[in-house]
């Protein structure tokens, strides 16, 4: 799973950024995803993706469908401490070792109900953080959102089997949980991506094999380990849709020599909803697929360090 070729494709974005990518197929979601005011407010920086120096492929970003990019900026950088970043018109806030990247438009619903059920996130101190959480407006859900018969004080759920506290709130429509690490010295990092399926064993199955991952268990759920992520497959006896077009539209891979890797998946069978092409006014390649349960994908190459034409 090593791919060594790149090459590159010609898109356009920005002034006419709808037009565009519908006249030349590029999914809105990538484009961008927003108006000309709202790029003129970011930072312009590296993404940064540490964990890439030693790894062909990691897990890179959340993409989210937000009605308003500035306030969600309010939660995801004034509330959670997460910093603004750019690729051309493509709006994205960094965190140690995940980006959350955002599309200005109403999504058709949240991620609750869809097989990306939330995302999850790290931190020190659970309590501290749902402290500011609250005090910055946003609702704290984990006694609605804990397993059934799961004690919860004070908005916070000790989980026995991996020894942790937890918590959980939502912003437009994206359900986050918090997981209490003590020792981690970061103030947030990304944790893990809980699916929500009837198909548990094949899901698994699949993301091991596809991607390369290890199998193995959180806590009590089947899960597999990306460089950057957990990624937990939890059951549930609920019909689940679709991810594209809802709060959490996408979840993103990095790949080294990303055109190769995609021209291997698509001998394994393995049908893109997008092609491999690479971006000049985002400064990077991209790809997308959809999982056999629903989950839309972006691959990216260059993601990390965008270089915007």
């Amino acid at each position: 799973m090593s791919p060594r070729t790149r090459h590159r494709g010609t898109e356009n974005t920005e002034t006419r950024t709808e037009n565009f990518f519908q006249k030349n197929s590029v999914p809105l979601l990538t484009a961008a995803l927003v108006v000309m005011m709202t790029v003129a407010a970011a930072v312009t920086a590296s993404a940064q993706l540490p964990l890439l120096k030693d790894n062909n492929l990691i897990y890179a970003h959340h993409h989210l469908n937000v009605a308003n990019i500035p306030e969600a900026k309010k939660f995801w950088v004034d509330t959670l401490g997460g910093t603004p970043v750019a690729a051309g018109p493509l709006q994205m806030v960094k965190f140690p070792n995940v980006i959350i990247v955002f599309t200005q438009r109403a999504p058709t619903g949240g991620s609750k109900g869809t097989v990306v059920n939330h995302i999850g996130f790290s931190v020190p101190s659970v309590r501290k953080m749902i402290d500011k959480v609250k005090a910055a407006g946003y609702p704290i859900i984990t006694r609605e959102e804990a397993p059934a018969g799961q004690e919860v004080k004070d908005d916070i759920a000790y989980i026995a089997a991996t020894k942790q506290n937890i918590a959980y709130t939502m912003t437009e429509g994206t359900k986050v949980e918090f997981v209490e690490v003590p020792a981690q010295t970061a103030p947030l990092t990304g944790h893990h991506v809980h699916f929500a399926t009837d198909k548990i064993d094949a899901m698994q199955d699949w993301y091991v094999k596809t991607f390369g991952l290890k199998a193995g268990m959180r806590g009590t759920f089947k899960a597999a380990d990306v460089p950057g992520m957990n990624l937990t497959f939890g059951g549930t006896t609920e019909p689940v849709v679709a991810t594209r077009g809802r709060a959490l539209d996408h979840i993103g891979f990095e790949v080294k020599n990303l055109e190769a890797f995609c021209k291997q998946l698509e001998a394994q069978g393995i049908k893109f909803d997008r092609p491999y092409g690479y971006i000049p006014q985002i400064g990077f390649a991209i790809a997308f697929l959809t999982d056999p349960f629903g989950t839309y994908i972006e691959l990216t190459e260059g993601m990390d360090n965008p270089k915007v034409q």
